[in-house]
């Protein structure tokens, strides 16, 4: 292939540029944008151009308004969300995605993004020990993969129950059970919508103090239904009892599903097994790419043991799209055209090896664990057992817990959110990123403390 040869002011180059300098700045700049940033925003709100303007001049704009008014979620210091960060070689492999433009639906479109992707996939059921046969489809997040483990569910125990629902639609199909602890994730809701199963379907179990589901509190199950359980509870990041239900489960015929979404992860490695013990015995699972494999957004997967169920739902069939025997990426996913998300899985996966991940996973819990202890030093009490990667804590009263959450997110250096805990108002701090260090936990403890004594 010949080098390429680019005028000075190069659209790519210019991107680049622009990349590197706001990666350069996370360290510094405060984590929320200022409201200046915020006003400047206002800007692009003109009227539909009538006439072109020059590329390299459209980036330089994007660069100067947009850099500053984001959030730096990248950044090691914002815990607000379980939203992870961006690894180098995640955001490099992005670009030469975005340059190839594969679409990534068919392999004949794309061979590059089907083989990625096939390899991606079967690396990812090997890393966290689940059923090597299992069916894998990736897809934008976990609300999507939990969508589409629900959809195969759907089908599967349906068809088990002698209706085709891909032939019949739902309008006439047998009622599903839905069972689920009072303290899922709303995206399970949002996604058993979108897969036509309502609400009044769902049957909620208690859930004990730290947000499991009370196994000894579930209803008998039978074979019309779809249990979903949590490997990471959102404030306490707790586990569900996986070895207890799916073994009833399995007695009854239904269908488990685990949403993983960053929990998942804790499968790699030997330090956590206890807490996904079991995991490995449900039907299907999701979990995202995007957070604590710190891929960039619209990055995640499912795994599913029923291929043919995933088939049934999303195998596409028509006369210009040409069949061979290589795995055709739009028989596991909603979309018949998408973006190739699995070059950064392969491309993070092959930089980082098991060991990496397992890295990036252990020091998150760590830097959890230690910011648990220098709360309790502070004085701030800790609600949770700190099993994972998140902590919720309390100061001396709701008022002064209100107040230090305002004095600590005004600092602009270190950024976490509110949440509700057993009825009571707190705070949580959620560790994702790779690129949080030791220094941003001690930084950020130090605001804390203060925080804790200024508001008292």
């Amino acid at each position: 292939m010949t080098e390429c040869k680019y005028p000075e002011e190069d659209v790519f180059e210019v991107a680049y540029n622009a990349s590197r300098a706001y990666q350069d700045s996370l360290q510094e700049r405060n984590i929320m944008p200022s409201a200046h940033a915020i006003q400047a925003l206002q800007s692009l709100h003109e009227p539909m151009p009538q006439d072109a303007t020059d590329e390299v001049t459209v980036v330089k704009q994007l660069h100067k308004i947009g850099s500053q008014a984001t959030v730096a979620t990248t950044g090691g210091r914002f815990f607000g969300f379980v939203v992870g960060g961006a690894l180098p070689v995640a955001v490099a492999s992005s670009w030469l995605a975005s340059a190839w433009d594969q679409n990534a639906g068919s392999w004949l479109l794309s061979p590059i993004a089907a083989e990625l992707e096939s390899v991606a996939g079967k690396w990812l059921l090997e890393l966290l020990d689940l059923p090597s046969d299992a069916a894998f489809g990736f897809v934008t997040g976990a609300t999507m993969a939990t969508f589409s483990s629900i959809a195969a569910a759907r089908s599967s125990l349906l068809r088990r129950q002698g209706y085709d629902v891909k032939a019949k639609g739902l309008a006439g199909a047998p009622p599903l059970r839905v069972v689920m602890s009072e303290e899922i994730h709303p995206t399970n809701i949002a996604a058993l919508g979108y897969a036509g199963i309502g609400l009044d379907q769902i049957e909620k179990c208690p859930v004990d103090d730290q947000g499991r589901i009370r196994s000894d509190k579930m209803p008998d199950l039978d074979a019309n239904t779809l249990v979903i359980l949590q490997a990471g509870n959102i404030n306490s990041g707790s586990f569900d009892d996986f070895r207890t239900v799916c073994t009833k489960a399995k007695k009854a015929g239904a269908w488990v599903h685990v949403d993983g979404a960053f929990g998942l992860w804790a499968r790699v490695g030997h330090n956590r097994s206890n807490l996904v013990d079991g995991i490995e015995l449900a039907n299907s699972w999701s979990v995202d790419g995007h957070k604590w494999l710190n891929l960039t957004q619209d990055s995640a997967v499912y795994f599913c043991r029923d291929t043919e169920a995933v088939h049934d739902v999303f195998g596409v069939d028509a006369t210009y799209l040409m069949k061979d025997a290589n795995r055709q990426p739009n028989h596991f996913t909603p979309e018949l055209s998408r973006r190739a998300r699995g070059v950064e899985f392969w491309a993070a996966l092959k930089t980082l090896g098991q060991t990496g991940v397992e890295h990036i996973i252990e020091r998150s819990c760590a830097h959890a664990t230690n910011f648990a202890e220098g709360l309790k030093h502070a004085g701030y009490t800790i609600l949770n057992d700190v099993v994972l990667n998140q902590v919720v804590f309390v100061g001396d009263s709701e008022q002064h817990t209100i107040a230090a959450l305002k004095h600590i997110q005004e600092t602009g250096r270190v950024w976490l959110g509110p949440t509700t805990w057993k009825g009571q108002h707190a705070m949580r701090i959620s560790v994702s990123s790779a690129a949080t260090t030791s220094a941003d936990v001690e930084e950020s403890l130090q605001i804390m403390a203060e925080a804790f004594t200024a508001t008292r």
